[in-house]
Parts: structure tokens; C-alpha cells; sequence
């Protein structure tokens, strides 16, 4: 089947031992490694922009997988591609590059960030900070990754930006979210309730006056209701929600109305007691019955 590659990000190695564009057969985990982030990233992002699905596509893992075909000049530089096949009709198949150029996208800005030891960007999935922080171990003190997109500084991963993202590790950090869960404990004196997002995870957080009512309504439905909390939270360092710095708005979410589908069509239960009616008396009835509806139900005049 016909198809071409696209060329989505360049890696290189800086250091004594990629001289000559050799690279160094320990470094081949780093891509390991980068192929990783990139799909993990790649996932996170999917998810974020999907939140009704709890799972990305099948085989989207496959579609992010980054091919390397050729070592070129600069040290070593790896360029890393996609292939996208097309059909008869030249339309490309099976492989979307753009979740894969979004996720480098972001690898490139975290890298950046951490190196600058400046804040991370808000829409980067603290959750994948270790495998970010893990990259990199084979390098020596003198060495560096560097990520080359086409119009941007390089980003470098190299002991500095190890650093930075390892310590990351152990800071919580504050973002803007929006979480939905059921409030099972509510202190009106002391303004405060849990929004319980599953089973094991209880997210605190104050509410105003103006909030009460729609608090005390979720606890006391909460067999039936949840409530979302949208607002400034913090999270631990892998991306967990701990508790709500600042509660922006509240708001009662309806269960969705359930539908028996296996129930028979109400035309067959009307057929049904149609026909238990003896035909002798659907003959008393008056032929202008639909016409005077209200004369024979209330005795008002007929039209």
C-alpha cells in the first residue's frame, strides 16, 4: 500500500560520545524512554479533551509509535517519523499524526520548563511526572537530549532538567479544575464538605453562604445526585486532588432518566386492551365521539 512518512520531531545526543553521529548503543533506552512519554502523553491528552470516555480508541497506542529509520550529522541526531499509508483515493489511513505532534508539542514545553526551572505548563498531566523525570538516567554529566522542532528553540534534557522535574515530584501544585463527585459530609457551622470523586478519593472544600443550599441539597440526595465543583484546587505531585483553595461555582447535577428498553411499546399495550373490549360495546360509543370529546366527558356543548 502506498504511503509516506512525516517527520514529527529530531532527537539528538550532545556529548563525547556521540561524536561522528554515532549513537552509543545504552542510548537507544532513551528513546525507548521518549517513545513512552510521547504515547502516555499523547493518552493523557486524549482523555483531558474527552471526559465522557474512560479509555482511549483502540489501537490509539499504535498509531503514536515513532519509527526510526536513520542516524544523521550533529552529534547524532535521530530524526523520528510517523508513516501514514493512503488508499486508491489518496486519503490517508491509520495513522493520525497530530496527537503525536501534540504530545511532542508539550514534551518540548515541560523540557523548556524544566530547564529554565521555570512553572510547568497548566495543561501538562502532573501524573506523568515520573516517567518524565526518569528520562535521561544514561546520560553522563557532560551529555544532553536535545528536542528540535521546526521554529522553536531546542528544548534539552540534561542533569539540570532532571533535577527539576525530580523535585517536582515532591511539591503539590495548584490548578483550575472541575471535578464531580457526591458529597457525603458537610459542616455548615465551619463552611466545609467532602466531594467524594470515587471510592477512595475525598476532595475538601469551603462553601459561601450563597453555596449552602445547593450543598446541604447534594448531601441530602446524594443517594441520587452529584455535585460539580469547579475552582482553584491543589494536587499532590502525581496529579492527585487533595482539596479546593477556592470554590467558584457549584452546581447540582440530574441522574440522566432511565428507559427500560426491553418494555413494550405503549401502541401494544393500547392494542391489547383494545381488544379485550367486547365489539358490541365499541358500538355504543357515539361516531362523533372524537369530535365532542369534552360533551360526553363534562357535558359541555358539542361543537
Amino acid at each position: 500500500m502506498p504511503g509516506r512518512w512525516i517527520e514529527v520531531v529530531r532527537v539528538a545526543f550532545k556529548g563525547g560520545r556521540f561524536r561522528d553521529h554515532a549513537l552509543d548503543l545504552s542510548a537507544l533506552s532513551e528513546l525507548t524512554r521518549f517513545q513512552k512519554i510521547v504515547t502516555e502523553t499523547a493518552k493523557a491528552l486524549y482523555l483531558d479533551a474527552h471526559p465522557s470516555r474512560q479509555r482511549v480508541p483502540k489501537g490509539f497506542e499504535e498509531q503514536t509509535r515513532l519509527c526510526l529509520r536513520r542516524i544523521e550529522d550533529g552529534s547524532a541526531v535521530a530524526p523520528l517519523e510517523v508513516r501514514v499509508d493512503e488508499g486508491l483515493d489518496k486519503l490517508p489511513l491509520q495513522v493520525d499524526p497530530e496527537p503525536i505532534k501534540r504530545a511532542v508539542e508539550l514534551t518540548h514545553e515541560v523540557l523548556g520548563a524544566a530547564e529554565q526551572n521555570a512553572p510547568l505548563p497548566e495543561r501538562f498531566p502532573r501524573e506523568l511526572l515520573p516517567e518524565y523525570a526518569a528520562w535521561g538516567q544514561t546520560l553522563l554529566d557532560d551529555e544532553e537530549i536535545e528536542l528540535i522542532l521546526p521554529g522553536r528553540r531546542p528544548a534539552r534534557m540534561n542533569q539540570r532538567a532532571r533535577a527539576t522535574l525530580e523535585r517536582l515530584q515532591e511539591l503539590p501544585h495548584q490548578s483550575h479544575t472541575e471535578l464531580v463527585g457526591k458529597v457525603l459530609e458537610a459542616d455548615v457551622r465551619q463552611r466545609r464538605f467532602q466531594l467524594w470523586i470515587d471510592e477512595t478519593t475525598a476532595v475538601v472544600a469551603s462553601f459561601s453562604p450563597e453555596q449552602e443550599d445547593r450543598v446541604t441539597e447534594a448531601l441530602r440526595r446524594h443517594r441520587e445526585i452529584q455535585l460539580t465543583v469547579r475552582g482553584m484546587a491543589e494536587f499532590s505531585p502525581v496529579g492527585q486532588p487533595e482539596r479546593f483553595l477556592q470554590v467558584d461555582e457549584l452546581e447540582i447535577v440530574e441522574p440522566e432518566p432511565v428507559y427500560d428498553t426491553t418494555a413494550r411499546p405503549i401502541e401494544e399495550e393500547l392494542a391489547e386492551l383494545a381488544r379485550q373490549v367486547p365489539p358490541e360495546d365499541w358500538a355504543k360509543l357515539p361516531t362523533d365521539l372524537a369530535d365532542n370529546i369534552d360533551h360526553y366527558a363534562y357535558g359541555t356543548p358539542k361543537t
